[in-house]
């Protein structure tokens, strides 16, 4: 029976296109041509005789058999390393949980969680990443992320339509806030009727017309007047402390508004819920990964709290 031999750098090109989501970008990551990437990822499904790729209008997306083939992949690209260490006679890695976080996540509940850990589990080393909920979600996939925090928004959908579905414990419920500046006219007040949001302007997360303006109160009537981007949360509220407009922000992170920043609730309306997920890939928990999501949990408790 003939066994496919796939090269390594045919899975490390299978990676890094799962986890980006398009061959462009994994070429742009890679320093590969994007001509490269293809003819790899042709010599892949030859070897294989099963096509690894769904392609769409939004990017690309693993079939079945890609799936199947990544998860032996980030076996195959992890082992040289492994062994590498084993043959210098160096001592075995502490055990590593590679966590993701959107970013508001990144100031508050990750690095608390991080420095909690580093007291009370040393053996454990906990690596982190910001990203979109669908970069972290892909990089969930691709096997390159242990854990990932993110964030939903009613209804509360599947994170992605592959199987198996991915497996998520809620870490928060909250709602979400509006950031003013504390001497700016609605400095004073503790509720904002959602009917005085359409002439405000807008600090947003993204200047990518691709994705959602991160940081616009959702459904405003009309458009927004967008006036400044960031993509880094604190930079966001730092404009607004400076008076260059206003933002939205879960409440969990309230601890870490600068001063000159009020945070007040929004009436007139739904409530905006939002819900704070850790999400990984369903299997076998091992115990650094299961006590990084406990003391995750115990982190988001004292937030809540």
């Amino acid at each position: 029976m003939n066994v496919m031999e796939p090269s390594l750098t045919g899975l490390r090109v299978l990676r890094e296109i799962a986890e980006r989501g398009s061959f462009t970008a994994a070429a742009t990551e890679l320093g590969y041509p994007q001509s490269a990437v293809s003819r790899q990822v042709a010599a892949l499904e030859r070897a294989t005789g099963v096509r690894l790729f769904e392609r769409g209008p939004g990017g690309v997306t693993l079939t079945a058999p890609g799936l199947a083939l990544l998860r032996h992949a980030a076996v195959a690209l992890d082992a040289p390393a492994a062994a590498d260490r084993e043959l210098k006679g160096l001592a075995a890695e502490r055990s590593l949980v590679r966590l993701g976080a959107f970013p508001s996540a990144g100031t508050l509940v990750v690095p608390r969680t991080v420095a909690a850990l580093r007291r009370s589990q040393p053996g454990i080393r906990v690596t982190t990443r910001e990203g979109s909920t669908p970069a972290l979600v892909r990089a969930l996939r691709a096997r390159t992320l242990d854990l990932a925090v993110l964030a939903l928004r009613p209804p509360y959908r599947p994170l992605d339509d592959q199987a198996p579905p991915l497996e998520c414990e809620t870490l928060l419920e909250t709602e979400l806030l509006l950031a003013v500046a504390a001497e700016g006219p609605l400095g004073d007040r503790a509720v904002v009727d959602v009917a005085e949001l359409a002439g405000q302007e807008w600090i947003a997360g993204s200047a990518n017309p691709a994705e959602p303006a991160r940081g616009v109160w959702p459904g405003l009537p009309g458009r927004p007047r967008v006036t400044r981007t960031a993509r880094d949360w604190l930079t966001k509220l730092h404009l607004v402390a400076a008076g260059n407009g206003v933002t939205t922000v879960p409440p969990g992170p309230a601890g870490a508004v600068p001063p000159g920043v009020r945070l007040v609730k929004v009436g007139g309306g739904q409530a905006e819920r939002r819900r704070v997920v850790l999400a990984r890939l369903p299997g076998p928990r091992p115990r650094a990964l299961a006590q990084v999501a406990e003391a995750l949990h115990r982190e988001a408790a004292r937030i809540a709290g």
